[in-house]
């Protein structure tokens, strides 16, 4: 499922318009599918339902009189509250007043005495003030009309608040917000999903997110490159299975990882690389700690490494290292491995040997970017395929920006460094973004608390070599994993919860959700 951003939306709007679909008909269309799905909230009926719609001078006001209008005609009992009065010659507000619909405007309220009787008499309220349209800063009126919203909401928590395409005050681009911004229960957003719905703070204020169609034709939007994750995406270009198939069939990963402090971190990804179906799956890892890891890991192969000191690897380890990686299709690297200078000299002297040697791709995690964020022009010294899993804080050392300024356009600033490494870019956290260096990008469309926990991302990383073995491509094998990894997690979740949920849950769920996925 394709996700624009406003200018986007403008220009299908067009598109759809030179196609003979007016505007007047995407409206009549929004209108229609924001009362069907009000009436679906209801079970199917808002037959004596008391609606309170909050109606703006724009198109998003238009999209609520024509909502209102079927819901009318449903039966429901409809009260309007405009923010500013309408033009006289506008049709949808003619065709309410026809059907003898009274309004208050909020400019007229005093004290918003009004508001508060209509609120006090409903069940839903229907945001339909302001859409995707540059965010301005709320004041005046329109400021005081949603913060009266919102208290009344936080004394009356089951009036039910639902946002036409955004909540009033979002920023459809970055998720900024307003602070007068309402919290929505739910959020129907039209056509297309907005990349601001996906990006905090003002995902926090979307509620549960429905996508309704419009009428604006798939096909007009086939050059928007950014997209949401899908069951049946991911269920599209999963790897086969073929019966004569061997090990070699589905790709040999090499791991580097663990150090005396991080032993739990080599065990996460390598059974993670396992368990999504990867064939063979090797260790490297410092001679102390292969007896330790040999007792968990039972199906993995080894390569113990010289120690500068026990369990930290050497960094004259590396040239036997990158021989050694001639016999494999993927590597992973950086899980775990610390960021003693040996082990850095370690991974340095590994990822700038690697250009004529993996023939599918390299995995580089956690500490192996923390190397590489020192190092002038990183990119420039890997020419070859490669992952890049960054949480918040290892982006912002690579960028030189501050995590501030990574959360605060995580699409955009993935999407730049993409580009500018020629590297798949997985930036980790709720809503992770996945860009490639041709400038796609796919969103999760989920955030888990449970995830938000020590290991996770070794589970991760591993997820998306084993996919890279089996031959996706980086970018469909990045997708793929973190796609797997939320799903397990959102399963575990539902059994246990997701405090207390640990990294090691997900490992035995992981071949479950492509078991799930398959039907």
């Amino acid at each position: 499922m394709k996700i624009v951003t406003s200018e986007q939306m403008r220009i299908l709007e067009q598109r759809s318009a030179e196609a003979g679909i007016s505007v007047d008909m995407l409206m009549e269309n929004a209108g229609l599918a924001v009362a069907e799905e009000v009436r679906k909230l209801r079970g199917g009926s808002v037959a004596g339902c008391p609606i309170l719609i909050l109606v703006g001078p724009g198109n998003n006001g238009g999209d609520g009189l024509v909502a209102a209008r079927h819901l009318y005609d449903w039966d429901a009992e409809v009260s309007l509250y405009f923010y500013k009065r309408r033009t006289e010659g506008d049709k949808n507000l003619k065709l309410l007043e026809e059907r003898g619909l009274t309004f208050t405007d909020a400019e007229s309220d005093k004290g918003l005495i009004a508001l508060n009787d209509a609120l006090s008499t409903s069940e839903i309220v229907i945001d339909a003030v302001f859409g995707t349209g540059k965010l301005r800063p709320l004041q005046g009126t329109i400021k005081e009309m949603l913060e009266f919203v919102k208290r009344f909401k936080e004394s009356c928590p089951q009036l039910m608040v639902v946002a036409v395409d955004l909540p009033s005050g979002l920023d459809a681009d970055s998720g900024a917000m307003d602070p007068a911004c309402l919290f929505a229960d739910v959020t129907i957003t039209l056509a297309y999903p907005k990349v601001g719905l996906f990006n905090f703070p003002g995902v926090e204020r979307v509620g549960r997110l429905i996508v309704a169609p419009i009428g604006i034709k798939p096909k007009l939007a086939d050059d928007i490159t950014t997209a949401l994750i899908t069951a049946e995406w991911v269920k599209s270009v999963l790897p086969k299975r073929p019966l004569s198939a061997n090990k070699g069939t589905f790709g040999k990963v090499m791991v580097s990882a663990g150090s005396i402090n991080y032993i739990g971190a080599a065990y996460l990804a390598c059974a993670a690389a396992t368990r999504v179906g990867a064939g063979l799956v090797t260790l490297a890892t410092g001679r102390s700690l292969q007896p330790i890891l040999a007792a968990k890991l039972t199906e993995v192969t080894y390569a113990p490494l010289p120690e500068a000191e026990p369990g930290i690897i050497d960094a004259e380890a590396a040239a036997l290292f990158v021989e050694q990686l001639r016999e494999y299709d993927v590597l992973l690297t950086g899980c775990g491995l610390g960021q003693h200078p040996s082990t850095q000299e370690f991974v340095r002297g590994s990822l700038f040997a690697l250009s004529p040697i993996m023939p599918r791709g390299v995995v580089v995690d956690a500490d192996a970017l923390n190397v590489l964020a020192k190092v002038g022009k990183w990119w420039q010294r890997m020419n070859y395929q490669a992952v890049l899993t960054p949480h918040p804080g290892e982006m912002a050392r690579l960028t030189g920006l501050s995590i501030i300024e990574v959360q605060a356009d995580r699409l955009k600033i993935s999407q730049k460094m993409a580009a500018e490494w020629q590297k798949v870019v997985v930036l980790k956290g709720a809503y992770t973004v996945i860009a490639a260096p041709d400038g796609r990008a796919k969103l999760n469309p989920s955030a888990n608390p449970g995830l938000a926990s020590a290991g996770t991302g070794d589970v991760l990383s591993g997820a998306i070599a084993g996919m890279l073995a089996q031959g996706l491509s980086p970018f469909d094998a990045a997708c793929c994993g973190v796609y797997l990894h939320s799903a397990a997690g959102e399963m575990v979740k539902e059994e246990l919860d997701d405090a207390g949920m640990v990294a090691s849950d997900l490992l035995p769920v992981l071949p479950k959700v492509i078991k799930k996925l398959k039907g």
